[in-house]
């Protein structure tokens, strides 16, 4: 999976700030630390899920999520929606069966030349219109899978 460009989901993000989550924080950590060396962006809505995520469970004060949220769009360049977002997104909702906020992180994504998403919220390995949905935490080696050996 190497040499493509990608995106983390709000759960990885998430997962790399719980400690409670055991090996998927590890795990989590690890693709944060290793994305920021590579062709990875960050979709802006996954970092306004992830402030509302960490914040409405109480689980990190504000200041401290707007810290990490800071410390996140200065390591990768963060992408938004684009006025063609929201009509590929619905499409997808209507013919792919996507949820609402999955077609337009998945719409952003394709838009921003993301060819590999990584999340556990989508069908793990579907491939739509080019872009690819992997679970990491599905892979028997999840980072050599992603990065590649190197």
């Amino acid at each position: 999976m190497s040499g493509r460009r990608f995106t983390l989901d709000t759960n990885i993000l998430f997962y790399a700030m719980d400690k409670d989550a055991g090996s998927r924080h590890k795990l989590a950590m690890e693709i944060v630390d290793r994305a920021s060396l590579s062709d990875c962006v960050i979709i802006l809505q996954s970092l306004c899920e992830f402030f509302a995520a960490v914040t409405g469970k109480g689980r990190m004060p504000p200041k401290e999520a707007e810290v990490q949220i800071k410390d996140w769009m200065e390591l990768f360049p963060v992408v938004s929606a684009s006025s063609k977002s929201l009509p590929r997104a619905l499409k997808a909702v209507r013919e792919h069966k996507l949820s609402f906020w999955d077609a337009m992180l998945w719409a952003v994504a394709r838009e921003a030349g993301v060819t590999l998403l990584l999340s556990e919220d989508f069908q793990h390995n579907r491939v739509l219109d080019g872009t690819k949905f992997c679970n990491p935490f599905q892979l028997s080696k999840p980072l050599d899978e992603i990065f590649g050996n190197a």
